[in-house]
């Protein structure tokens, strides 16, 4: 059996009406420096929501994207999982080292949802010039859109 895991929120997320931000605690701030040059972060979160016996014992799901396929959970972007660590890579807008704030134009995580870690976004070693999906997944384009209203989610199947 392995050691025993301690993992500690570095902040919290706030979603709302006016927008999206990732708070993070005081002590650690210093962690934002030079963060506010990037583009983008992957912000790992806690998918609490999802963090209980039955959801971390679901090993298998029909995602929403594929619903006439059924996959194990490390095959999708499923909450649930045996450990709900849920990521999203986010543009930046803005870095306030002293309120601690990032601002996000989106996150798909709840208001109060707790945030394990922050990573720069490296397009150099974060994307992957011959990435390639299963068959079931051939309906998704190569990219997605990153302005707004670009997105069509009935065409990926999420609407």
């Amino acid at each position: 059996m392995p050691n025993e895991m301690v993992l500690k929120p570095v902040g919290i997320v706030h979603a709302g009406d006016t927008g999206f931000a990732v708070e993070i605690y005081p002590e650690y701030r210093p962690a934002l420096k030079e963060l506010g040059g990037f583009s983008h972060i992957h912000v790992l979160w806690w998918g609490g929501q999802a963090d209980n016996n039955e959801c971390r014992k679901t090993l298998t799901c029909i995602p929403p994207y594929a619903k006439e396929h059924e996959t194990g959970v490390f095959a999708t972007r499923s909450p649930m999982r045996p450990n709900p660590i849920l990521m999203t890579v986010c543009p930046v807008i803005d870095v306030d080292m002293e309120s601690g704030m990032i601002a996000v134009p989106y996150l798909d995580a709840f208001d109060g949802t707790p945030v394990v870690d922050i990573k720069a976004y490296f397009p150099l070693s974060d994307r992957v010039r011959h990435a390639a999906y299963p068959e079931w997944l051939s309906h998704w384009p190569e990219w997605m859109p990153e302005e707004e209203g670009e997105v069509d989610f009935a065409a990926l199947g999420l609407a």
